[in-house]
């Protein structure tokens, strides 16, 4: 039987490949300050439980090559179910029940509204902090929720503007982003709401197939 150490050491490997795409023994070794040797015994194990796949070897230099990982779609699936809200197929049914009683368009305007909420919710507990404050706490109030989310400063040379990134690795909604993916607009406008003094632009898609959601958000002057 595993411990909890070790298994907490899978997880971090898995969630490390799910936000870098890929990575070698070494590279996850300097990630999780953990031995190369104490790695490759979880990535030989994870590997045998058809988690992550050994997609390429590289040589570096003298020495064994570096073999790079990356998730299998079971291993996906696993990190999907570990943050994905556990009532995310009842909500799909009751959308469903709800497009066959009131039609898709009215079941669009009710998740305009339920994301209108969500805005006002989040503007409320962000205030007008400082930007990057106010970032890095919508970033906290997404991960409570389930979403693995993180965020980054974009420098910029060409203006003063401040500039960051905010990335979800996973969708907690996705059940019904596959449904109604009409909530994923939803949501870039629920983003801007809740920053009235930037412009929210979506850089990356998971329904499109790529592996996170990513928005950037900029700061811009109010007039």
């Amino acid at each position: 039987m595993q411990t909890a150490q070790q298994s907490s050491t899978k997880q971090d490997i898995l969630e490390y490949l799910l936000k870098h795409t890929q990575a070698s023994a070494l590279e996850l070794s300097d990630a999780l300050e953990i031995s190369v040797q104490a790695i490759r015994r979880h990535l030989k194990d994870l590997e045998a439980e058809e988690l992550i796949v050994n997609s390429a070897s590289v040589q570096t230099g003298i020495g064994r090559p570096q073999h790079i990982y990356i998730l299998s779609q079971q291993g996906r699936d696993s990190l999907r179910k570990e943050f994905v809200d556990s009532y995310g197929n009842f909500a799909v049914s009751l959308l469903d029940t709800l497009a066959e009683t009131v039609g898709r368009d009215q079941v669009s305007t009710i998740l305009r509204l339920q994301w209108q909420r969500k805005a006002v919710e989040y503007h409320s507990k962000l205030g007008m902090a400082p930007l990057k404050d106010r970032v890095a706490m919508l970033v906290e109030l997404r991960k409570a929720e389930g979403y693995m989310a993180e965020w980054h400063p974009v420098e910029s040379t060409e203006s003063s503007d401040e500039r960051f990134i905010i990335a979800e690795h996973n969708c907690a909604i996705s059940n019904v982003a596959e449904s109604f993916p009409s909530v994923c607009g939803h949501e870039l406008e629920m983003f801007a709401a809740v920053l009235p003094d930037c412009t929210v632009e979506r850089t990356h898609w998971i329904i499109n197939g790529e592996h996170r959601c990513g928005y950037l958000v900029q700061s811009r002057k109010l007039k």
